[in-house]
Formats: structure tokens, C-alpha cells, sequence
């Protein structure tokens, strides 16, 4: 990449604005590849959202912002570290759910929010969203538009321990099947 961003014109014009659609778009592409079951599609989706990482230190690197793809990685080990005491360090837990509490713990430690609902990317899709907010505030849904009545039934999937963006997207695969088939 570092080659690229130095020969190729195209590669040596790109920022990370102008790639934010890019790493938007694969990965949504690798989601699908999962959706689909597919692991050959997969492994090739997991390859182009990769090269969004690289490329995107290869910007930092090139630009002067102080970072490389090695200082990714080295972040990415040392998160896992810190925040997987069970396996490097003495925590003992017995379940999954006390992993992903202690995560989550240890997750909120180190960022220091202000808000429950800080870091919430305000782009993220709107079920995605509501699945978030509603993850971190335990209030009730007020009002009985549209929206808020969405936003119970999110709360219903997320109550009955129900991922609601894959389930409104396998109802609409199916759904669009059956359109297709009649």
C-alpha cells in the first residue's frame, strides 16, 4: 500500500473522506457475505474491508498524522488484552454473559463517557441505532406515532434476546422472495 499510495495516482489523491464510503460499503458487503452463509465470499469481503484498514494507515502514515498500520494492530492487541482478563490475566468467569459483561465493564472504564448514549455514531441505520440507544438507557417509549411504536417493538426483540436488524432483514428476504416466486 505504502508503494501505491506513492506511485499509483489514484491511490496518492485518496483521503479518508474520500474513502469513507468505501469502508461504509464493505462493510456492508462482508455482512452480507455472513448473511449468505457464504465463506469463500467471506474470506473475500474480509479482504477488501482489510485493505479499507490498510489504506487508510497508508493515508495516516503518508500525511503525517502519526500512526501506521502497526499502531492499529498494536491497538487492536493490546484492547483485546486489557479487556479479556479471563484468558490474560486471573479473572475467572463462567459464562459468555459475564465475558461480555466484564467487557463491556472494562470498555466503560478506558472511555470515560460522560452519557450513556456518547459514541453513538450518529450515521449508524436507524433500527441499528435504536438497538443501541436502547441497549445502554433503560426508560420507558413514550408516545403512540409511528416512530415510537417502532421503537417498542425494538424494544420487544431486544426484551425476548432477539438481534431486530437480522430479523426485520430475514422477514424482508423472505418477504421479497415470495414476491419474486409468485
Amino acid at each position: 500500500m505504502r508503494r501505491l499510495r506513492a506511485e499509483c495516482p489514484w491511490t496518492r489523491e485518496q483521503t479518508h473522506e474520500s474513502l469513507r464510503r468505501y469502508v461504509i460499503e464493505e462493510a456492508y458487503e462482508t455482512a452480507e457475505a455472513i448473511d449468505l452463509a457464504d465463506s469463500e465470499h467471506l474470506r473475500e469481503e474480509l479482504g477488501d474491508l482489510l485493505m479499507q484498514v490498510v489504506i487508510h494507515a497508508a493515508i495516516a502514515e503518508s500525511d503525517g498524522e502519526g500512526w501506521t498500520t502497526d499502531d492499529v494492530v498494536r491497538g487492536i492487541a493490546d484492547k483485546l488484552i486489557h479487556r479479556s482478563p479471563h484468558v490474560f490475566g486471573d479473572v475467572t468467569v463462567s459464562s459468555a454473559a459475564e465475558v461480555d459483561a466484564n467487557w463491556q465493564r472494562l470498555k466503560g472504564e478506558r472511555k470515560q463517557r460522560r452519557h450513556p448514549l456518547e459514541g453513538i455514531p450518529a450515521d449508524l441505520p436507524a433500527l441499528m441505532a435504536a438497538d443501541k440507544v436502547l441497549g445502554r438507557v433503560d426508560a420507558p417509549v413514550e408516545g403512540d406515532e409511528l416512530g415510537a411504536r417502532l421503537l417498542r417493538l425494538v424494544a420487544e426483540a431486544r426484551a425476548a434476546g432477539v438481534d431486530p436488524e437480522a430479523e426485520l432483514r430475514a422477514a424482508t428476504r423472505r418477504h421479497a422472495d415470495g414476491v419474486q416466486d409468485s
